[in-house]
């Protein structure tokens, strides 16, 4: 299963949160300043973000690119390759994974041969 985008799914905070305590997942803060796209990656866990503020988009394993603004839910499972694309000004979201942490370790860009992301991690 890649990554998916539910456009339009919260309108306030307290949606966000409502539906982190259904996944299990927990919160952090992450604020994505002006940058260039990213390479193609994965993470060794499940992801989903909110957007809060700002818009940007994301890159799937074949290329295609996926819009994300304010009210936005983006869901990236265990090993599957993505990128963020450029951002220009300033993207703020709301992160959950499914262990607490650092999002700096947890979202470590992961390349996309490394054999772990065929195990299943």
């Amino acid at each position: 299963m890649g990554l998916t985008v539910q456009k339009k799914f919260f309108e306030r905070r307290e949606q966000v949160f409502e539906d982190l305590a259904q996944t299990g997942h927990w919160p952090t803060t992450f604020v994505s300043g002006a940058s260039p796209e990213l390479p193609l990656h994965w993470h060794d866990l499940d992801v989903s973000g909110y957007v809060i503020e700002g818009t940007t988009y994301l890159v799937d394993e074949a290329g295609q690119h996926h819009a994300l603004e304010p009210g936005d839910k983006l869901n990236i499972p265990r090993g599957t390759l993505h990128a963020e694309g450029a951002v220009v000004g300033e993207v703020i979201y709301i992160v959950g994974t499914e262990t607490p942490g650092s999002l700096r370790t947890q979202l470590a860009l992961l390349d996309p041969k490394d054999p772990a992301r065929g195990n299943g991690r």
